[in-house]
C-alpha cells in the first residue's frame, strides 16, 4: 500500500508541485507536523490592515453564542463553532496539534452520520482531516478555504482498529491513491469501498462540492455505472490524491454566509474539467500565508474575534 510522504500540513501548491515533478520524498520530521511555534504576542492593537489569519489563529477556543457561518467558504469566519471529538465509535480526528476540528453544527452532525454510513458500505471508520479553526477565518497554512464551519478533509485511509496515540495521529502518513505517474488510480490501492464512501458524501442533500484529485474524478466516471447523479457534485480539484474535501451548503440559521455557485448540470464527466487546472480564485486551495488583511473579510468577523 502507497502512503503520502508529505505532510497534510504543507499547502495543496506545495505538495502538487512536489508530487507532480516526482520529489516526494520529505518526511514528517523534515516539514513538520507537529504543534507550530506559538505565535508572538500582538505589539499594538490591530487594524484592518492586519493579516487576519494571524489574528483567527491566536483565537484557541470558540466565541461564545449560537453558530453562525459567516462570509463566503474562502473569506469569512464562524461565531459560535462546535469541536468534533476527537474520539468517535467511527472516526478519529488526525493533526490534533493544529486545532482545526471545529465546524458549524450541521457539520459536526454531518461527519458523524457520514461515519455511520461508511460503515454499512466496507469502510471501517474515518480519519478526519482539517475541518475549521475555532473561530474559523484564514489559516496560516494548508488551505484557502475551511473558513467558514463548512469543510471537512476525509483521508482516503480507514480508521485503523484501535485508538491512535497523539504521536501517531500527529506522524502517521495518509494513503494516497492516485498512481506514481499522475495519470491513474494506482490499481493497489483504489477499491470499491473508496466509491461508496465518496457517494455516500455526495448522495447528502447538506452537500454542496466533493473534491477530489482529476483522476480520482476520471476514474469515478468510468467505475460507478448508471446511477451517476451524484458525480455531478464531485469536482476535480489538484492535490486531493490522499483525501477527499467535503463542503457543506450554507445553513439556514447562516444569513451571513456566502452560497457555492452552483456546479454545471450533468456529472461533468464529458468536459475538460478533468484535464486542467481549476482558476477560480474563491475556491483555490492555496498556501495563504501572507493574508487576506482583515479589511476583507466581513465586518461580523470582527465581532468574531473580539467576543468572549
Amino acid at each position: 500500500m502507497t502512503t503520502q510522504r508529505l505532510s497534510p500540513w504543507v499547502g495543496a501548491p506545495v505538495l502538487c508541485a512536489v508530487l507532480i515533478f516526482g520529489a516526494a520524498t520529505a518526511s514528517a520530521q523534515d516539514i513538520g507536523t507537529l504543534n507550530p511555534e506559538p505565535l508572538p504576542p500582538l505589539t499594538k492593537p490591530p487594524g484592518p490592515g492586519t493579516s487576519a489569519n494571524a489574528l483567527f489563529a491566536r483565537k484557541t477556543t470558540p466565541s461564545a453564542g449560537p453558530a453562525r457561518s459567516i462570509g463566503f467558504y474562502s473569506r469569512g469566519c464562524i461565531a459560535g463553532a462546535v469541536a468534533l471529538p476527537i474520539n468517535g465509535e467511527t472516526w478519529q480526528v488526525m493533526r490534533v496539534s493544529r486545532n482545526r476540528y471545529y465546524g458549524h453544527p450541521d457539520l459536526i452532525k454531518f461527519i458523524e452520520q457520514l461515519a455511520g454510513k461508511g460503515m454499512t458500505t466496507g469502510w471501517h471508520g474515518l480519519l478526519i482531516g482539517d475541518m475549521s479553526q475555532p473561530r474559523g477565518g484564514p489559516l496560516l497554512a494548508g488551505h484557502a478555504s475551511h473558513q467558514v464551519g463548512l469543510d471537512v478533509d476525509i483521508w482516503f485511509t480507514p480508521m485503523p482498529k484501535r485508538e491512535l496515540t497523539r504521536q501517531q495521529r500527529e506522524e502517521m502518513m495518509a494513503t494516497m491513491v492516485v498512481a506514481a505517474d499522475r495519470k491513474e488510480v494506482d490499481p493497489k490501492v483504489w477499491r470499491p469501498a473508496h466509491i461508496a464512501l465518496i457517494k455516500a458524501a455526495a448522495e447528502d442533500p447538506r452537500v454542496n462540492r466533493v473534491f477530489v484529485n482529476p483522476v480520482i474524478k476520471k476514474a469515478l466516471c468510468r467505475d460507478v455505472g448508471d446511477d451517476r447523479a451524484w458525480l455531478a457534485k464531485v469536482q476535480p480539484w489538484l492535490g486531493h490524491d490522499w483525501h477527499f474535501h467535503i463542503r457543506l451548503d450554507c445553513p439556514s440559521d447562516s444569513p451571513d454566509c456566502e452560497p457555492q455557485p452552483p456546479r454545471p448540470e450533468g456529472d461533468g464527466c464529458h468536459n475538460k474539467e478533468t484535464d486542467r487546472w481549476p482558476s477560480n480564485p474563491l475556491l483555490e486551495h492555496s498556501n495563504p500565508h501572507a493574508g487576506p488583511k482583515m479589511s476583507k473579510l466581513p465586518a461580523a468577523c470582527w465581532d468574531v474575534l473580539n467576543a468572549p
